[in-house]
């Protein structure tokens, strides 16, 4: 196949993300409102461009007065930093449907270079004859790198909130005429 353009199907796409809560719990949110420009050949991602945009008020942990906290200075700050974005710079085939994704991610008015797990998970056309494909990834990173440092320190020691903050997406593409 040769390179295309994709447009994210949102409906049909999920990037979510946990966090440690207390040191002992899990707490876990999504981005409602993203959208990324890829041009790509599905079956080998190595020469894909990909660049991705999240609108960080779009945050949802199931808890609107965590939500409000998170969209405030205390840790986004979404008034200043209305996006994170992603610019791949590597993509390295590492298996079967498998890459190493390298770029220049923007948090927090922060860009640091980071590496994601991507999977291709297949191609298919819908009910309607639109050509369609899947991706997922996995990744982690710390938030103190992007200056996301609030927390709160526990009686018992340790801190409220975690460094490390993983995340997943599911994404599902439409191939563009």
């Amino acid at each position: 196949m040769a390179k295309a353009n994709w447009a994210i199907d949102v409906a049909h796409s999920n990037i979510e993300f946990s966090v440690k809560h207390m040191m002992f719990s899990t707490v876990r949110g999504s981005f409602k409102q993203f959208d990324a420009t890829v041009v790509a050949d599905p079956e080998d991602l190595t020469s894909a461009e990909i660049e991705f945009t999240i609108d960080v008020a779009s945050i949802d942990t199931g808890n609107n007065d965590r939500d409000v906290h998170l969209r405030s200075a205390d840790f986004f700050d979404v008034e200043k930093f209305p996006k994170i974005t992603f610019q791949a710079t590597q993509i390295v085939k590492t298996g079967a449907d498998q890459y190493d994704v390298t770029g220049d991610l923007t948090l927090h008015g922060v860009t640091r270079s980071e590496t994601f797990k991507v999977t291709f998970e297949g191609q298919g056309k819908d009910p309607w004859g639109n050509e369609k494909v899947g991706f997922s990834a996995q990744g982690k990173l710390n938030r103190s790198d992007y200056g996301l440092t609030w927390n709160a320190a526990l009686e018992t020691g340790g801190v409220l909130v975690s460094d490390q903050v993983k995340f997943e997406l599911d994404i599902q593409a439409a191939k563009q005429a």
